[in-house]
C-alpha cells in the first residue's frame, strides 16, 4: 500500500475529488476547497498548509483524507490549546499536528472518504497516516466534526473520542414560522414575537437571496460587513480573504444563501449560510449600523423561515451559542477524534477526554431542560 500526500488543491482534479465526496455537502464541495486556497485563505503562511492525503493498494484508492499541517490552533472549534502548552512544558513540540477538518468551520459532515468494496480501508488508513506522522515529527492527528457513525468507529479504532454541544434547530414538519411557535410555551413565544417585531419597529426590512440572485454588490458588501465585524469584536480582520467571498462563492451556486437587512433602502447587515439537500449552514455575519434582535433575526429566524420553506430538516447555525436555546435550537452533540504519537502524553489526553465527554453529556441534558418547548 501506498500514501500519497498532495500539498496543492491543483494536484487534484475536480472529478477525482467528487468522486470521493460527491453529495452537495458544501464545504466539500472542489470549488469550496479549492476557493479556499486559491484565495489565499488556507496556506503555509496561514498556518493551513495543504496535506491531503490518498491511500491506494496498487491502482485502487482504498481511502482519501483531505487534511491540513497546522503550525497553531485557530480556526478549529475545537480547542486544543492546553494540550500545547502541555507539550511545551514537556519540552516537546505540538506542532506541526495533522488535522482533518473544513477550516474555520465547526460543521458536521463527512470527513473521510473509504472504498465500500474494501472493508479495511478504515484500519489500513489509519495505519499508514499514524506511521507516516511518527516518520515526519507530526505530533498527532486530529479529525474535527465527523458524524456519530465514523466517530464510533474512529473510537473502535483507537482514536480517542471527544464531544461537544452545539444547538441545532430541527424541522418537525412546520407549516410556517408561527407554526413552530405554537410548540412554544406562551411566555417564551411572547418574548420571540418581540423581538421579531422589533425590526419593522426600527425601519428594517429583509431580503433573501440564493446563488445566483446574489450580485456582485451584495458579495463585496458582506466581505465589508465581515471584516467590520471581526474587527470590532477581535480587533484583527477575519480568516477569509475578500477573494474568496468575491470570486470563489459565486461559483458555490445555489449552495449560498445570503440574507440582507436593510433601513430602508440602505444595506446595513447580511448573514451568509451554505446550503445542501437537508441541512442549512449558518456561518457568517456581520452588521455596519447596530439594532435591537437584528442579529438574531437575520441569523436565526430568517434562517428557520427558510428552512420551512425549502423543506429542509435541520439547521445548524454554528458553535457556541447558549441564547439559541430559547429560541428553540436543541443542544446536539458533536464529535472529534484523536490520535496522539507521544506516549507521555497520550494517555492523559485519553483520560481527560473520557472524563470531559461525560461532563458534556451531562450539560447536554441539563441544557434541553431550558429549550421553550410546552410540556405535556
Amino acid at each position: 500500500m501506498e500514501l500519497s500526500l498532495y500539498p496543492n488543491m491543483a494536484d487534484i482534479s475536480a472529478d477525482e475529488w467528487r468522486g470521493f465526496f460527491p453529495s452537495r455537502y458544501p464545504f466539500l464541495l472542489p470549488e469550496f476547497f479549492k476557493g479556499l486556497e486559491g484565495s489565499g485563505s488556507t496556506n503555509g503562511k496561514t498556518g493551513w498548509q495543504s496535506c491531503h492525503l490518498q491511500l491506494k493498494d496498487e491502482d485502487t484508492s482504498l481511502a482519501f483524507a483531505p487534511a491540513f499541517l497546522k503550525s497553531h490552533s485557530y480556526g478549529e472549534y475545537v480547542f486544543d490549546w492546553a494540550w500545547a502548552d502541555a507539550w511545551h512544558r514537556s519540552g516537546i513540540d505540538y506542532y506541526p499536528k495533522l488535522v482533518t477538518a473544513i477550516p474555520f468551520t465547526p460543521a458536521t459532515g463527512p470527513r473521510l472518504w473509504l472504498n465500500p468494496n474494501r472493508p479495511e480501508s478504515l484500519a489500513a488508513l489509519i495505519a499508514a497516516v499514524t506511521q507516516w506522522c511518527t516518520d515526519s515529527g507530526v505530533s498527532s492527528w486530529h479529525i474535527l466534526f465527523p458524524d456519530q457513525s465514523l466517530s464510533e468507529q474512529l473510537l473502535d479504532q483507537g482514536l480517542v473520542q471527544r464531544m461537544t454541544t452545539q444547538f441545532h434547530w430541527f424541522n418537525r414538519g412546520y407549516s410556517d414560522f408561527d407554526d413552530f411557535l405554537a410548540t412554544f410555551n406562551s411566555r417564551k413565544r411572547k418574548a420571540l414575537r418581540k423581538e421579531r417585531s422589533a425590526i419593522a419597529a426600527q425601519n428594517l426590512n429583509m431580503t433573501t437571496k440564493v446563488g445566483a440572485e446574489i450580485t456582485p454588490e451584495d458579495w463585496q458588501f458582506f466581505h465589508y460587513c465581515y471584516q467590520t465585524t471581526y474587527l470590532k469584536r477581535s480587533g484583527h480582520e477575519g480568516y477569509l480573504t475578500d477573494l474568496f467571498f468575491t470570486d470563489i462563492c459565486p461559483t458555490l451556486s445555489d449552495s449560498t444563501v445570503m440574507v440582507i437587512g436593510h433601513e430602508g433602502d440602505m444595506p446595513v447587515a447580511a448573514a451568509l449560510y451554505f446550503v445542501d439537500d437537508e441541512t442549512l449552514y449558518g456561518r457568517y455575519w456581520g452588521c455596519i449600523k447596530e439594532f435591537d434582535f437584528l442579529h438574531f433575526e437575520a441569523c436565526y429566524y430568517q434562517g428557520i423561515e427558510y428552512c420551512i420553506r425549502a423543506g429542509l430538516s435541520k439547521f445548524d447555525p454554528g458553535a457556541q451559542g447558549e441564547h439559541k436555546i430559547q429560541r428553540g435550537f436543541e443542544p446536539t452533540l458533536t464529535y472529534s477524534n484523536h490520535w496522539i504519537a507521544e506516549p507521555r502524553l497520550k494517555t492523559a489526553v485519553e483520560d481527560f477526554c473520557r472524563r470531559d465527554c461525560e461532563h458534556v453529556k451531562q450539560y447536554r441534558e441539563q441544557a434541553a431542560t431550558l429549550l421553550p418547548f410546552k410540556t405535556e
